[in-house]
This record gives C-alpha cells, structure tokens and sequence, in this order.
C-alpha cells in the first residue's frame, strides 16, 4: 500500500529520478509514480479493501527531507520523509488493517518503518557519490500526500483505497 502525492510534488521527485537516469544511474522512470510505501505483503487479502476503504483519509503535508542511503552491496538513495503524528497515525491504522496477511515486509512494521521515496536502486559503491551529487542540491520541500493507493506489483495493477486519489 503506498501513499501517492499531489502533481507539483510529483514532478520535483521526477526531476530528481531523470537527472539520475541521464547518470545512467537505476532511478524509476514514467511509469512508475513518487510514492511512500506504508504496507507490503505477500498477499493482502481482497475481502480487506472495504477496511481499508473505510479508513478517515483527508490530504495532508509531509516534508521531504534529506538523503538517505540504505544497505551497503546493493545501496538505495532515497529521499526521507519526515515523520509527523498524521504520517504515523494513518501508517499505524493501516499496518493494523493488514498485520495478519502472509508474507508482511519486516521493514513496514510500525516499530521500525522508515518513510521514504526512493530516488535510485541497485546502486554500485563507486556510484554513490554520483548520485548524491545528482540531487543533493535540491532543498527540503513540503507534499501533499492526495489519496491512498493499493499496488499489485506482480500484476503490475493499482487501484486507489482512498479518496483524494
């Protein structure tokens, strides 16, 4: 499950991901949509879209913050997500909706979620520098994150939970 953002904020995280492709560095490209993922599982069950289409959703801002990096062999760049008591309110009320699913990812436990956007995958050591180099320069800027979104990433399908999508 991913929390999608306005158009504006889209289209500064796309800037980011095509100065990174023009590195020849692995950013997403136009068919993958800016998003902060809150939930993955296996399999989230079908009969629980009604739960989660039930849950109060209003847009709210985020801040999106500095770079991160995750992992070491294979390093992620990613930009951080500010956490705020609506962010973590509406993570924790989700997470609770699918907690019992097969297959939940460790790293979207409540306990130990990290918000984020990714800007870059599989990275190479000796490409790290490039990448932060890339878009370090780029400021902290407030989103607005506009709806809830469920993604079926085998199937390559999506489909919005909640309103403002």
């Amino acid at each position: 499950m991913e929390l999608v953002l306005d158009a504006e904020s889209e289209e500064a995280v796309r800037r980011q991901w095509a100065l990174l492709r023009a590195l020849g560095l692995h950013a997403p490209g136009a068919e993958h949509r800016p998003h902060i993922t809150v939930a993955v599982a296996a399999e989230i069950w079908p009969r629980l879209d009604k739960a989660l289409g039930q849950q109060d959703f209003r847009p709210f801002q985020v801040h999106l913050g500095g770079l991160l990096v995750f992992g070491s062999r294979s390093p992620i760049l990613v930009r951080a997500v500010v956490p705020s008591a609506p962010l973590i309110a509406l993570q924790h009320r989700l997470f609770r909706v699918i907690e019992d699913c097969p297959g939940i990812a460790a790293n979207v436990r409540p306990d130990v979620w990290t918000p984020h956007i990714t800007l870059a995958r599989r990275l190479r050591p000796g490409q790290l520098d490039a990448a932060v180099g890339a878009v370090a320069w780029d400021k902290d800027f407030r989103a607005t994150v506009e709806g809830i979104r469920r993604w079926d990433g085998d199937r390559r399908v999506e489909w919005p939970v909640a309103a403002g999508y």
